[in-house]
């Protein structure tokens, strides 16, 4: 049985424990008066307002720097990339089934909506071989006329399969856009088949050319309308290349874009597979 002085120890330690938490003698809590917790709470209200206060007064100066049409560093992309129409890399289907090539035709079709003469009827009629310079302070800037009807047999106008149906498919090819490119020369795209013996091609525009007066562009939010200038490329494969797997690389050449870093494969080229089955 546990003594006298066992018990009153016990109690005296519980009554420790209990006081370590609100002492009703002095009115602490966990060792703190109020008026001692009601200067801490103001202070720490204080300093993260100033925290918050500061880290505001940092954003609104750095947005004050910013530019709304152009970004405030554009070193990192001094050269766009090739991209290609369908949007893939691998195209295979069988000429005689037209729902073997249906989703071509259709991204096709769907991209050149934008081309339509009822969209570009709104743009301007530039002169050709000059940049478009537009440093007049106006916030919307005009848009040169690109009509789809310039891709002439890869418009989808007189052929509306694009040549998949007959087995002489078109690609499409355009420039990434970056802000304020103007290129040097006069570009153009050109396209090799990775193989011993070459392939015939015809090139919309004429001889692939990608003309001046599309650049520069100067950002999405003044350049609404702004659509790239397209380039065609429909190959004129015959019975010999059917059924076989064909390598593509199509390259922006005739000017100091550049179109041969190692590091990166899609600057200024881009290399894509066609296989058309009988």
């Amino acid at each position: 049985m546990a003594s006298t002085e066992d018990k009153a120890a016990n109690k005296e330690s519980a009554s420790n424990w209990k006081d370590s938490i609100y002492n009703p003698r002095t009115g602490e809590l966990l060792g703190r008066t109020a008026s001692s917790w009601a200067l801490i709470l103001l202070f720490y209200l204080v300093f993260y307002c100033f925290l918050a206060g500061m880290f505001a007064l940092t954003m609104w100066v750095m947005l004050l720097t910013l530019d709304d049409h152009a970004p405030k560093y554009r070193d990192r992309v001094p050269h766009p990339g090739l991209v290609i129409r369908p949007n893939t890399l691998d195209i295979s289907f069988n000429k005689s089934e037209p729902l073997k090539y249906a989703r071509f035709v259709q991204h096709l079709e769907s991209f050149l909506q934008r081309y339509n003469d009822t969209e570009q009827e709104k743009n301007e009629d530039c002169p050709k071989g000059e940049y478009f310079m537009q440093d007049d302070g106006e916030e919307i800037k005009k848009t040169c006329r690109f009509k789809r009807g310039s891709l002439s047999f890869c418009s989808g106008l007189s052929d509306t399969t694009f040549g998949y149906s007959e087995g002489k498919p078109c690609v499409l090819l355009k420039m990434n856009r970056i802000i304020g490119l103007k290129p040097r020369g006069d570009p153009y795209i050109n396209c090799t088949v990775k193989r011993d013996t070459p392939i015939q091609m015809q090139y919309f525009p004429s001889e692939g050319r990608i003309d001046k007066m599309y650049f520069p562009y100067y950002g999405k939010k003044a350049h609404k309308n702004y659509v790239q200038p397209v380039v065609a490329v429909k190959l004129l494969l015959t019975r010999e290349e059917y059924n076989k797997e064909l390598t593509v690389e199509c390259r922006v050449e005739g000017s100091d874009l550049r179109n041969n870093d190692e590091r990166d494969k899609f600057l200024g080229r881009v290399t894509f597979r066609i296989k058309v089955i009988e």
